[in-house]
């Protein structure tokens, strides 16, 4: 006997590709829809497929028709797509709607949002529980629109809604895949590499088929909650880059900064922070009765073949235009690296 009729927006992203699979191996019935409406190949031949523009009005609704037993939503921001589930709550039994670990700021107010200040690097508890503060609503970063959409969605009693938080997610089919600051640098033959913070900083992960294992527990069990999604380590960035080598096969020098990146991009990375950013998990195993699919090194050989061949015959900024947007052209700026470790060995020789 089928679980029920499970709705997925956004089901061609990345962890909407994993959603599917899981639901749908889990015994729901399940229709994936996108803007596209299109069907990954890795998909039971049960699943439907819708292409709707949610943001197009009365579209939802209109598709939704009698409703579904759990919508799993991967795209909702802000205060208007919560006023839209919450507006069809008689039509849903119940959401999983994902949101972010950017919502938490520490206990002087600092967050995500305010790295880039003097003294802005957040320093939170480690692990971050469920129950840390979090940013003051609003429309001005993904961080205060993800809180606005948590708090209208938890304030709707008609709706049991389950908001997971997600860490730095990983895996095939990423838009910004992190790993692409090694896989890349591998490829491109590059024999040493610059770690700021000495390599230490820890940014917590989450691989898509955990954060898939969470939405499937989470629509068998209705509730309204919030829980954290991560992987069940936290490797440092030194140990990530370890990893990608072994993969790869291949063996790099590091050069260990102690602190921030010593001059523009040189040493930071898509992980870098100057405090550690780990994410508590002991809810999710109370409330959903959850264990990890996978962890961080288990994981990486399938993503870094993904980028590999992503990247084959392509320019990284062809392949990755959300990551060229996040990170700009300094992710990859070896004339800058070089210049640096010229002159960092000028200064070790003459010691």
């Amino acid at each position: 006997m089928g679980k029920g009729h499970a709705w997925i927006l956004g089901a061609t992203g990345q962890i909407g590709r994993a959603a599917v699979r899981a639901l749908a191996e889990d015994g729901w019935e399940v229709t994936a829809v996108s803007r596209g409406g299109a069907r990954d190949e890795h998909w039971a031949d049960g699943v439907r497929t819708t292409a709707l523009d949610r943001d197009e009005e009365g579209a939802l609704a209109a598709a939704l028709g009698d409703g579904c037993d759990v919508l799993v939503d991967m795209v909702a921001y802000g205060e208007q797509h919560a006023r839209q589930l919450t507006g069809l709550a008689d039509r849903i039994g119940s959401a999983v709607v994902i949101s972010s670990g950017a919502v938490y700021e520490d206990d002087r107010g600092r967050s995500f949002d305010t790295q880039g200040e003097p003294d802005g690097a957040p320093r939170y508890p480690v692990p971050i529980p469920e129950t840390q503060r979090t940013v003051a609503p609003g429309d001005a970063t993904y961080g205060t629109r993800k809180i606005r959409l948590e708090r209208d969605l938890l304030a709707a009693d008609a709706l049991p809604v389950t908001l997971l938080r997600a860490g730095a997610i990983h895996g095939p089919h990423c838009r910004s895949p992190r790993e692409l600051y090694f896989v890349k640098r591998l490829l491109d033959g590059r024999g040493r590499r610059v770690l700021a913070y000495n390599g230490a900083s820890r940014f917590h992960p989450v691989h898509v088929s955990n954060v898939a294992e969470l939405i499937r527990l989470a629509a068998g069990q209705p509730g309204s909650r919030v829980l954290n999604a991560a992987d069940p380590q936290a490797p440092t960035i030194a140990e990530i880059a370890s990893a990608i080598d072994g993969v790869l096969g291949r063996e790099t020098e590091t050069v260990l900064v102690d602190g921030a990146p010593p001059v523009g991009d040189v040493g930071d990375t898509p992980w870098s922070s100057a405090h550690p950013i780990v994410y508590d998990m002991t809810a999710a195993g109370k409330e959903l009765g959850y264990r990890p699919v996978t962890g961080y090194v288990e994981s990486l050989p399938e993503t870094v073949e993904w980028l590999v061949g992503q990247l084959d015959g392509r320019d990284w900024r062809d392949a990755f235009p959300a990551m060229l947007r996040a990170y700009g052209e300094g992710l990859f700026d070896y004339e800058a690296e070089d210049a640096w470790l010229e002159r960092y060995d000028r200064e070790r020789q003459a010691r």
